[in-house]
């Protein structure tokens, strides 16, 4: 993006260039370089400086701008996962390779992910209390000898012991905004305006995506940017506090409900019914990741879903049980009234 960025002439780029000080009101914006305060004029500021946004702490001085930003009691850290070498010197990929692999353990999961030099990412994430437990290198490789014993046949305890070295556990942060702009002054894009947990992958489709909305609000209003801007935020935060949900679920769901039976069939249904109706029923994934459809309505539709998969169980289970009362009242009304002879005894 830099670099397209960089072949138009009106466009100047600066590294090294830290925000100080934002006066929207007033168009300037301060940055700091070399400890030298440099001040800019700032028609508009789009504020794309990520979870921890100096922007939108500026945005908070000046307006009605609703903030909570969330740490879940889960961490992350990622681990080695080279590939195997051959006896040419070439390597390749030791699972394969076209999948996200995941360990899902309840509480907690490994995941995997493949990169171009045939190893993979690995990412632990699990609540803080069991990385606190983990002081030492041995403490460690009890553990994954005990949670994932396949993961220390694959890649070897020395691997793991060495990875453990470089630990650094993350913490995981939600952010929700309730507005994105400030009057035509500011507006808010990416992280800045909705961090999220990582766990549907789309944070940066998100924030892409973003960019295409704030589009479509300039296009339908071309001369009154203040309108666009308000456009923009109106159509952008029901998104985004529908697709942090749904990265909060989704934790849920890799680590623990594909675990079950249930979730399972559950899932063969959806991909049953999406091959049946292709464009009446589409499972919440693929409209999530696959569809331009806005995230609150994905949400939308899978509840939809629910409920009809609901009914038809508790219409099936109606009918069964009804089939199964007429087949028993038939079988008893060809049998003899039942005689029952009681008998006491003296106490």
């Amino acid at each position: 993006m830099l670099v397209e960025a960089d072949k138009y002439p009106n466009v100047t780029i600066y590294f090294d260039h830290k925000l100080s000080m934002c006066d929207f009101d007033n168009s300037k914006i301060t940055l700091l370089h070399d400890n030298e305060k440099i001040t800019h004029k700032a028609d508009l500021v789009i504020g794309c400086d990520g979870s921890y946004s100096l922007v939108r702490q500026e945005m908070l001085k000046r307006c009605r701008l609703d903030f909570s930003q969330s740490y879940i009691p889960h961490g992350y850290v990622e681990i080695s996962m080279p590939g195997r070498t051959l006896p040419s010197g070439a390597t390749e990929p030791v699972m394969p390779f076209n999948y996200l692999h995941i360990w899902p353990r309840k509480e907690f999961m490994l995941i995997g992910l493949p990169n171009l030099d045939n190893s993979f990412t690995g990412t632990l994430f699990m609540p803080f209390k069991y990385f606190d437990a983990l002081q030492t290198g041995d403490d460690a490789l009890n553990f994954f000898q005990e949670m994932f014993p396949d993961f220390i046949k694959l890649f070897g305890s020395e691997n793991l012991l060495s990875s453990f070295k470089d630990w650094k556990v993350a913490g995981l942060v939600s952010i929700r905004c309730s507005t994105y702009n400030y009057k035509d002054r500011c507006v808010l894009m990416g992280d800045a305006a909705h961090a999220m947990v990582p766990f549907y992958g789309q944070g940066m489709n998100c924030g892409l995506e973003d960019c295409l909305v704030f589009k479509q609000a300039l296009d339908t209003h071309p001369h009154n940017l203040e309108a666009a801007l308000d456009e923009y935020s109106r159509l952008r935060v029901t998104d985004a506090f529908a697709i942090n949900d749904l990265a909060m679920y989704n934790y849920i769901e890799m680590r623990s409900k594909v675990n079950s039976k249930l979730f399972l069939l559950r899932r063969r249904v959806d991909s049953f019914l999406h091959w049946l109706m292709p464009n009446t029923w589409i499972p919440l994934y693929t409209t999530v990741s696959f569809t331009r459809i806005p995230y609150h309505l994905c949400v939308e539709n899978k509840s939809w879903q629910d409920m009809v998969v609901n009914r038809l169980l508790l219409t099936g289970l109606l009918g069964g049980v009804a089939v199964t009362a007429g087949a028993l009242w038939k079988w008893l009304g060809h049998r003899s009234p039942l005689s029952v002879n009681f008998s006491w005894k003296s106490l």
